[in-house]
């Protein structure tokens, strides 16, 4: 499987906002995740359901901009910044890194938010 192909289109999906849908294809059943914040999922259904809430919880997309993305290996390391106006009136803006493992089927087994700013 080519990483390098499977990490552009996944961060492609998560460009146009379908973070969602970036969990629901790429995401082995199996996949952990880490965030800066301490927060960890054990398996893909708890990431689909914390980024359903995330996104349930967006009312304004202000900006999703991609910067770049690295690939050595089976670990690919992609460089976002996003920038959302949130139902409770609050903002979010973070630049991150997501660090992701990738199995041989071309699956993320392991995804990490770093900040970046």
């Amino acid at each position: 499987m080519n990483i390098k192909e499977q990490a552009t289109q996944m961060d492609g999906i998560v460009a146009r906002g379908a973070i969602v849908d970036a969990v629901k294809q790429f995401f082995a059943e199996d996949a952990t995740t880490s965030d800066y914040n301490g927060l960890t999922t054990a398996n893909k259904q708890q990431m689909v359901e914390k980024m359903e809430g995330f996104a349930g919880a967006i009312a304004t997309v202000n900006g999703i901009t991609h910067h770049h993305t690295l690939v050595d290996g089976n670990v690919s390391a992609s460089e976002f910044t996003f920038d959302f106006n949130m139902k409770d009136n609050s903002k979010v803006y973070w630049h991150e890194i997501i660090r992701r493992v990738w199995n041989s089927n071309g699956e993320v087994i392991q995804e990490e938010y770093f900040n970046a700013q």
